[in-house]
C-alpha cells in the first residue's frame, strides 16, 4: 500500500520508489479547529451514513459543551436525513468540487504529504504509522498554523452569528479571547 507522490531528484535521473499495489483502505474523518487548534480525528473502515453519523455522536462528546460548526461537502455519505444531530453539531455545507473552501482539506494534504511513497506491508502497519504520526505530529500549534486562514475564519464567523444558526454575537465588553 503506497501514496505515490512527487519527490525532487537531479535533472534528468527518474526516481526509484518502492511500490506495493493494494485494494485495502481506511478512512480517517476528521474534525480541526481554526480557532484553537483542537482536533478530534475518527479512524473507521467506510463510507456510509450510519458511519458518518457515529462519528458526529462521538465528535459531540468530545467537548461536549462547545458548539462544533462542520463544514461538509455534498458526498452521499454526509446525508444525515434519517438522524437528528446532536444540539452542539452544525453543519456548513460547501458547493460541490470546492473542497478549498474546507479547512480539513489542507490537515489532510498535510497527512498524505507525510507518508507519500512509503510502502506500508499490512494494513495493521499503515493503521499503526497513522495513530504514532496523529499522536506525535497533530498538534494545536500545528493545526492551528495550517487551518487559521482569514478567509475561513471570516466564514466561520459569518454562519456563527447568521440566523441560520441562531447563535447571538458576541457583547462589546465580552473578553477578547471568546472572539473569534
Amino acid at each position: 500500500m503506497t501514496h505515490i507522490g512527487r519527490c525532487l531528484t537531479a535533472k534528468g535521473v527518474k526516481p526509484i520508489v518502492k511500490y506495493q499495489h493494494a485494494f485495502k483502505n481506511t478512512y480517517l474523518y476528521g474534525a480541526f479547529s481554526p480557532i484553537d487548534g483542537d482536533s478530534f480525528i475518527y479512524e473507521i473502515e467506510g463510507t456510509t451514513s450510519e458511519i458518518f453519523y457515529r462519528y458526529i455522536e462521538q465528535l459531540s462528546l468530545h467537548r461536549p459543551d462547545e458548539l462544533k460548526i462542520v463544514v461538509i461537502d455534498n458526498a452521499g455519505f454526509h446525508s444525515l436525513k434519517n438522524h437528528t444531530l446532536p444540539s452542539n453539531i452544525k453543519f456548513i455545507r460547501i458547493p460541490p468540487y470546492s473542497p478549498e473552501l474546507n479547512p480539513s482539506e489542507k490537515m489532510w494534504a498535510f497527512i498524505k504529504q507525510s507518508y507519500k511513497n512509503k510502502v506500508f506491508d499490512t494494513m495493521s502497519h499503515l493503521k499503526d504509522w497513522l495513530n504514532n504520526f496523529i499522536v506525535k505530529k497533530i498538534h494545536p500549534e500545528l493545526v492551528m498554523s495550517i487551518t487559521h486562514h482569514p478567509i475561513y475564519m471570516k466564514n466561520i464567523k459569518a454562519h456563527l452569528y447568521s440566523n441560520r444558526l441562531r447563535i447571538p454575537p458576541p457583547q462589546k465588553n465580552a473578553p477578547s479571547d471568546l472572539l473569534i
